[in-house]
């Protein structure tokens, strides 16, 4: 198999190799088709990503040949996560293994792989025990994040689903809380975070989504004193996630 020289992403690029990979049933996070590529194998592979429901992105062959390092991608390529995603069920279960309430981070539409690697990082040293991320507008699991979270990422669970929003239905269901961090929230200081619950970090420049939001048990916010009325992501995390620690000592 063709492996990328890039050093960001864990990439296998070529008809043959990627339908090698799909066939022995490992983990693909992503399917690239370049513009303009299809029929045959192609239309073939597409066809497989799909039944699996794996995610299938129409990208410009010149970015094709950046991600594939120069290597003859043949108008496709595959791109697998550094670790193996958990399911929800997963998360829950290993809370309730070391009886504990669960703590999960859910990630809404966190794009920038650097602010997923670092809210990874700072999950594993709060005790998070796992973290939610969707399928579309989001970073994944790549190599760029598996170095971020600076080996973290071997020890979090970290669940991939396709709705965030139905994900928040199903998490309140059982039990579990949902806070939402945005703006024009509760001093989330005055939260008691003994409880079951999620914390619900939103997108970089947008923050929650609006349907998101309004799943939310409440929302909760950090206290702003300077000009600017908002912080990097993953710090607004990080601040959120020893605050639900220090509570439960």
């Amino acid at each position: 198999m063709l492996e990328s020289t890039d050093k960001q992403n864990n990439i296998i690029c070529g008809k043959n190799p990627v339908l090698e990979a799909l066939r022995s049933g490992r983990e693909i996070d992503r399917l690239l088709i370049a513009h303009g590529a299809g029929g045959g194998s192609i239309k073939e592979i597409t066809a497989k990503c799909a039944s699996r429901g794996i995610l299938i992105k129409e990208i410009s062959p010149q970015k094709l040949d950046y991600y594939c390092g120069g290597a003859n991608h043949q108008g496709v390529a595959v791109m697998f996560a550094s670790r193996e995603y958990s399911t929800v069920s997963e998360i829950l279960d290993y809370a309730n293994e070391k009886g504990e309430a669960p703590f999960l981070i859910i990630c809404d539409e966190i794009e920038d792989p650097h602010n997923l690697g670092a809210i990874i990082r700072t999950a594993e040293v709060c005790g998070v025990h796992g973290i939610i991320i969707p399928k579309r507008r989001s970073a994944s699991l790549n190599a760029t994040v598996a170095k971020t979270s600076a080996g973290a990422l071997e020890y979090m669970r970290v669940a991939r689903v396709t709705n965030i929003a139905a994900t928040i239905d199903e998490l309140k269901s059982s039990g579990i809380w949902v806070f939402g961090a945005d703006m024009n929230g509760e001093d989330y200081s005055l939260t008691d975070y003994r409880v079951a619950c999620a914390i619900v970090i939103g997108n970089e420049g947008k923050g929650i989504g609006p349907l998101v939001r309004k799943k939310c048990d409440k929302i909760i916010s950090l206290p702003m004193r300077g000009r600017i009325n908002s912080l990097n992501a993953s710090v607004a995390a990080g601040v959120l996630m020893y605050g639900v620690m220090q509570s439960r000592k």
